[in-house]
This record gives structure tokens, sequence and C-alpha cells, in this order.
């Protein structure tokens, strides 16, 4: 795996062993980075259900200020650490080991400009995620990866894009 633009562009990161991991593509990591370019120069990012963190680290390479990865595995939060020293890009990172969804519930809003999440697929994880920035908008703009068959809940605002099997979906904060 490879940060794909930015300052770091074509460093090489680690991803996380095992046959549960499903990191996100480099196709789609920069179709995602693409579409959320305008707001990531000097960002506050939250990367939930980070495992590499590999959406984070595209953001800071790309100008984000801050990013806060939260994972719960031990095993992906010892690949996130070697990323992070790899890439000289600890002192702009935190990294949280907790539960994702419990974390993001006990956020205020606006805590953070942006939020990326790449919850495991066709579990409802998405969908609770959505519930959950529904009722307490942690960031302006929430970006999470599915699965096709996954569906979130609609709110105002919100565009899904296709990539084959997985889906993009851009929420803004609820006014």
């Amino acid at each position: 795996m490879r940060i794909v633009a930015g300052e770091w562009r074509g460093r090489r990161i680690q991803a996380p062993p095992g046959r549960g991991v499903r990191p996100t593509t480099d196709r789609v990591r920069e179709a995602w980075m693409s579409a959320i370019a305008p707001h990531l120069p000097g960002a506050r990012v939250l990367d939930l259900f980070s495992g590499s963190g590999a959406l984070g680290l595209e953001a800071l390479s790309r100008g984000a200020e801050r990013v806060v990865f939260v994972e719960q595995a031990a095993p992906a939060i010892r690949i996130l650490q070697a990323n992070l020293e790899t890439l000289g890009a600890a002192a702009r990172a935190e990294i949280v080991r907790s539960d994702a969804l419990r974390y993001a519930a006990a956020l205020e809003a606006g805590a953070f400009d942006l939020g990326l999440a790449d919850p495991p697929y066709g579990q409802g994880i998405g969908e609770a995620l959505v519930r959950t920035f529904a009722d307490r908008p942690f960031a302006a703009l929430l970006c999470i990866e599915h699965g096709a068959a996954d569906v979130l809940p609609e709110l105002p605002g919100a565009r899904t894009r296709r990539y084959g099997s997985t889906r993009l979906t851009f929420l803004p904060a609820p006014s």
C-alpha cells in the first residue's frame, strides 16, 4: 500500500495482516481524497475504524493539520504507529484505542472539520454511525466507505459515489 498524493506521495505504508482486513484500494482512496480536497488544508480530521491509518495519513499528506485515529484492534494500532513513525507524522496525529461508534457518540457537535470512516461492511455499523452523526454531527462533513449492499439512512445533502462494489457516501452536517 502507498500514499497516493501530497507530501508523502509514493511512500509505502504497511497494512494490518489477516483475512478480515479490507484496506481501501488506491483507486478509491484517490477518488475519495480528490472529492474532499478543498476541505483538507488545515483541517482537523477524525479517522474512524482507522486500521493502517491510510485514510488519515493521506489527509495529512494533502495538508490536514491534525488527525485523530480511532482503532480498537491492537495489531492494527501497532501498524498505524509504525506508519506514523515511517512518515514522521506522529506530531500531527493522535491514536485513540476505542470502539469507533462509542467514541463518535461521545464527541461534541462540530469537534472535527472532516470525519473519515471505513467500518466493516455488512454489519450495520455504517448505518449506526450515520444515525449517531444525525443526532450529533461531530464533523462538518462525514465521509463513509461502505459496501453496495449496505443501506445508510438518508440525510439531507448526502451524495454517494460508486466504485465497483464499493460506495463512498458524503454527509454534510445537518443544519
